[in-house]
């Protein structure tokens, strides 16, 4: 079986280890950008990529539902922010052309 081209954004699982996104494919230098569910990125060959797919050791997965874990978000982030998305101690701005009557 030929192994698929990864896509960027395609999620992949190598070996019943952890789920990983192709995040760049450079067909110049023939390598493949992987970046684990932890946010910890590796570098691939292609010719790698086509061994472990042949051998079953590479499979196409889903993405996970909370793929988060490779964005440095943290929970108190948005527990600051108001409904409006703006800090708590912030108010909004007023424009600077707020209270100009245009028809005087």
């Amino acid at each position: 079986m030929t192994a698929p081209h990864p896509g960027i954004g395609d999620w992949y699982r190598l070996s019943g280890a952890q789920l990983f996104e192709v995040v760049a494919v450079d067909d110049d230098d023939g390598t493949i950008e992987i970046q684990y569910f932890d946010g910890t990125v590796e570098e691939m060959d292609v010719e790698d990529w086509a061994a472990q797919w042949e051998e079953g050791n590479l499979e196409a997965a889903e993405a996970p539902e909370d793929w988060s874990g490779s964005v440095d978000v943290d929970a108190g982030d948005e527990e600051t922010r108001g409904s409006d998305g703006l800090g708590e101690d912030r108010e909004p701005r007023m424009s600077s052309l707020d209270g100009i009557d245009l028809f005087d």
